[in-house]
């Protein structure tokens, strides 16, 4: 996993993971899925990658 990649997983999992619970606390909900979207997004990513490095050995 490229350590550019590995950064934007990380970091697109942190913004959704803080977005989705500010709009929880706040009683947003739309934006709460907006949150826990980014928050799948960014782990998906992070699978995809482990994925290529999996084949890549």
């Amino acid at each position: 996993m490229s350590t550019t990649e590995k950064w934007k997983a990380a970091a697109e999992q942190l913004v959704g993971k803080a977005v989705r619970k500010t709009a929880h606390a706040l009683g947003r909900d739309k934006t709460a899925l907006k949150g826990a979207g980014l928050q799948a997004r960014g782990k998906a990513r992070h699978w995809k990658e482990k994925a290529k490095d999996a084949f890549k050995r």
